[in-house]
């Protein structure tokens, strides 16, 4: 059984928030006392947060599948639902939040750093909160979205200073055990680590952390051994110390050659671009400041090899230190070269101005619309693909069992611009039309359906636009009956006319619709005569 994990595939997912409610106040002497219905609860969030106090996945290996609570649903009397409870899972310092493409999500650097891996959905709203003056007892709600949903991937890298690499049974495990209060297991066969291991050493008034991965062979990049998956271990490490091998049994083995080994496979090794230093920029492990500590220096041979390869490595440009991990000889000279790196590193950091980024305000667009549409062709028939987060949100929250629901969907595209944009693309009556990706939703676009549900009285729950849908006349077929009847009273008048010219009629049409003068009366003639 696994007792040690640092990379597992987490799946996931957020909570779904509540159904808004359809509710009509009532009580006495007051049958219709206008809507109530309350909104849905919020869903859960899933979080990450650095918890000083897990040192591994091992949970997250055994259980990869994480889901935070639902909302609740709203209920009448304006009561709303419950929010769904925050998912709250502890990473170990150090860990790496990846997508499954290898894209780096977050660093999480720091005890209590926190990162939202799946937002938790929006509770519906409900039929209160959809009243207005237009629509003043809506027979519908809004439904509650789902949560976000991925699958990332979590990489373990230790926070250590110093990284102690070599072969397998080069006294790396023993030199962390002398130098610090750790307590890693220690045998006289290969590859006894398993796991990496961290210790704490204090060196004068610095205190710094030592870490031991298992060891390297030649070949390691390519799987040998345990391989260099581990090297992700001590990529946050400021210099590297080499524990070299003076008192090994192997013939075809000597302490220059395990270091162009080791070398070699650090070479080949790429480091993660997801921690920098303070420069922004990322330093290949070999490149790093290095010591050299020439291991088992009690043995007479292991003193006269340490002896014979020194001079070689120190023309090399290396700092060496003969040491012996069983009666502790040079540990502290070692621990002190050990301080005095660290020391500089970390008064590089504290030197250097943090890089902090400015924020970049991007306001919306004079003709921003807040969607596209793509038009694309299926099986020889044009398809207009509507893509954007409102028209996508506001389907997810139709309710497609209730008309006026699908009607104030109508409203909300007709309003956002959706049918004109259409128009001018070219769509057609009875074109395919999709909101949303693969799994949108498709209609059979009908342009009179497209406004005017505020201004429609009908029964709650229902829309007369919906009535006999199959007989209803296009906008088409009422601009062309609209013209009909322009003409038929043209005829009309145009007949009139040319009675009038022919004597049938004393005076036009115009005449008889034009005011008359007051006539005078016989009285006035008769004072005249």
């Amino acid at each position: 059984m696994a007792s040690f994990v640092d990379r597992v595939v987490l799946h996931v997912s957020g909570g779904t928030g509540g159904h808004g409610c359809v509710s009509v106040h009532r009580e006495k002497f007051k049958p219709l006392g206008g809507p109530d219905g309350g909104n849905g609860g919020n869903g859960g969030d899933v979080i990450l947060r650095v918890d000083p106090q897990t040192t591994t996945l091992l949970d997250y290996h055994h259980a990869p599948h994480r889901h935070a609570t639902n909302g609740g649903p709203g209920m009448g009397d304006w009561r709303g639902g419950k929010n769904g409870e925050t998912l709250v899972l502890p990473v170990p310092e150090g860990t790496v939040v990846k997508s499954k493409d290898g894209t780096v999500l977050a660093d999480m650097v720091g005890e209590g750093t926190e990162f939202i891996a799946a937002a938790g959905g929006l509770g519906g709203l409900g039929n209160a909160a959809l009243s207005s003056q237009k629509r003043r007892a809506p027979g519908f709600a809004l439904l509650g979205i789902e949560g976000e949903s991925s699958d990332i991937v979590l990489e373990l890298k230790s926070i250590a200073d110093i990284a102690l690499v070599g072969f397998p049974s080069a006294g790396k495990s023993s030199l962390i055990a002398a130098m610090s209060a750790a307590r890693p297991k220690i045998a006289d066969y290969p590859f006894t680590t398993l796991i990496p291991n961290l210790g704490v050493v204090q060196a004068g008034d610095v205190r710094f952390t030592i870490a031991d991965v298992p060891g390297l062979i030649e070949g390691a990049s390519e799987g040998k051994g345990l391989g260099h998956h581990f090297l992700r271990h001590v990529e946050r490490c400021a210099a590297l110390v080499h524990v070299l091998d003076c008192g090994t049994l192997e013939s075809d083995r000597d302490p220059l050659s395990d270091l162009a080994v080791i070398e070699a496979e650090l070479e080949k090794y790429a480091v993660d671009m997801s921690y920098a230093g303070s420069d922004g920029e990322v330093v290949p492990l070999n490149h790093r400041p290095r010591l050299i500590a020439l291991n088992k220096v009690d043995l007479p041979d292991g003193k006269d090899m340490a002896e014979f390869v020194r001079p070689e490595l120190e023309k090399r440009g290396y700092k060496v230190f003969e040491i012996s991990a069983t009666s502790h000889e040079g540990l502290r000279q070692l621990g002190f070269a050990m301080a005095e790196i660290v020391k500089a590193a970390r008064d590089a950091v504290a030197a250097t101005p943090p890089k902090v980024q400015a924020p970049v305000l991007r306001p919306r667009a004079v003709n921003e619309s807040g969607f596209t549409i793509r038009r694309e062709e299926k099986n020889l028939e044009p398809l207009f693909r509507v893509l954007g987060d409102k028209p996508v949100r506001w389907v997810k929250q139709t309710d497609f069992t209730n008309e006026e629901a699908i009607g104030y969907l109508a409203d909300r595209l007709a309003k956002l611009g959706v049918e004109n944009e259409l128009f001018k693309q070219g769509a057609k009556p009875g074109d395919t039309v999709v909101i949303g990706e693969d799994d949108g939703v498709v209609f059979d676009w009908e342009p009179t359906m497209m406004a005017g549900a505020e201004l429609l009285a009908s029964p709650r729950g229902t829309d007369v636009r919906f009535a006999d849908i199959g007989d209803r006349p296009t906008r088409g077929q009422k601009r062309e009956d609209q013209q009909e009847r322009r003409d038929a009273k043209a005829a009309a008048r145009a007949e009139l006319e040319a009675e009038r010219k022919a004597g049938i009629w004393t005076e036009s049409v115009s005449a008889r619709r034009a005011p008359q003068p007051l006539k005078e009366s016989g009285l006035g003639e008769a004072d005249d005569e």
